[in-house]
């Protein structure tokens, strides 16, 4: 069987991440691309032989015979075009967060599920060896019953003062929160097979930026947040997301998980350079974390000289994200993280947008 996929969006992130895994998947072929600007999209069609491009997402679907298609867009755009693609029951990759709020979340996933198909949301941290690691250890009972964890991710791209739409309400949603504390909220929840109960949340904008290209104004978003979240089991998470951090690595980004439980502790650390390293110590142990080296078979293959050359071969060669998706497809099976996930992540994300508005008020989170 082959998977026809329509890819809608052109950026860097379609370019880097969605097209390489397509294009080596011996059950994929991208039929089609969507994109705003006609340069770009024929552009993008040319450099990876995309047989049909298109700017408006219409004509697509009313031109191409497709059975996927991946949503790579702005926010704004996710719930439109997931929906006409579900209606169609076409299977559907869509960009986290999944939609500007619960209620379009909600239509989504329902619309999912009543179509019947195959949906995945990117959460691209839950594949990373190093985090793989840590919930194996955690379901292997290392740390006992976890009592909490924190999470820090760290970047810098928010101290840049051009427009961006990520940083803009009305087409983003959220700022950081959405952006980088959906990887967070999802990570964390799986890591402790735990649900949320309540949320308290602080967040600031820090850097000014400048208009929309057009000139106009809009409402500016958040660009470092901290959460805390209460777990359906007692435990509790603290998530730390901020894109004003110099972290002076080549990438400008780090990120830090730690988990303390009953019988031990399990540090994390990727500095997105060369350091991607697990520690621990069980209970009663005193000469500090030792290392806990990660298993051949949780690196499978890929290369592991630098945090980015792994990223490339989880996401290109192993069968996770979006050749896990087209290869669900072709087999008939869904695959998680589905939009039932990225809903329950979607229900937290505007808690605690909530929780920000109102100085850091608890909010409560009910999942259904």
């Amino acid at each position: 069987m082959t998977v026809r996929v329509a890819v809608f969006g052109t950026s860097w992130w379609a370019d880097t991440m969605y097209m390489p895994p397509l294009a080596a998947h011996p059950d994929a072929q991208v039929v089609a691309v969507c994109g705003r600007r006609q340069a770009t999209t024929e552009a993008f069609a040319t450099l990876w032989d995309i047989p049909a491009w298109f700017t408006d997402a219409d004509d697509l679907f009313e031109q191409i015979e497709c059975d996927a298609v991946v949503v790579a867009t702005a926010n704004n755009s996710h719930q439109d075009l997931a929906l006409a693609a579900l209606r169609r029951g076409l299977h559907v990759l869509c960009e986290k967060p999944l939609a500007l709020n619960v209620t379009e979340a909600e239509t989504m996933e329902a619309q999912a599920r009543s179509a019947d198909v195959t949906t995945m949301v990117p959460f691209t941290y839950h594949h990373m060896p190093v985090n793989r690691w840590v919930k194996g250890l955690i379901e292997d009972g290392y740390v006992g019953r976890p009592l909490h964890v924190n999470l820090r991710y760290y970047t810098s791209f928010g101290f840049e003062t051009d427009y961006t739409w990520r940083f803009d309400r009305e087409v983003a949603g959220s700022g950081i929160i959405g952006d980088i504390g959906s990887h967070w909220i999802h990570l964390a929840r799986w890591l402790l097979d735990d649900r949320e109960t309540s949320i308290s949340a602080m967040a600031s904008t820090f850097t000014e930026r400048g208009p929309r290209p057009d000139g106009s104004d809009y409402e500016p978003l958040e660009d470092s947040a901290v959460m805390t979240i209460r777990y359906e089991s007692g435990a509790y998470g603290v998530l730390h997301t901020s894109a004003v951090c110099w972290e002076g690595t080549p990438f400008g980004q780090t990120h830090h998980l730690e988990v303390h439980g009953t019988e031990g502790t399990i540090y994390a650390s990727c500095d997105w350079d060369t350091v991607q390293e697990v520690r621990g110590l069980r209970k009663g142990e005193t000469a500090g974390a030792q290392p806990l080296p990660i298993p051949e078979d949780i690196w499978n293959g890929v290369r592991q000289d630098t945090v980015h050359n792994t990223y490339r071969d989880v996401f290109r060669t192993t069968d996770v994200m979006t050749r896990g998706w087209i290869s669900a497809i072709v087999a008939g099976e869904k695959i998680e993280p589905s939009f039932t996930e990225g809903l329950a992540v979607q229900r937290v994300l505007d808690a605690a947008v909530a929780s920000a508005h109102a100085n850091g008020a608890p909010q409560t989170i009910t999942h259904s």
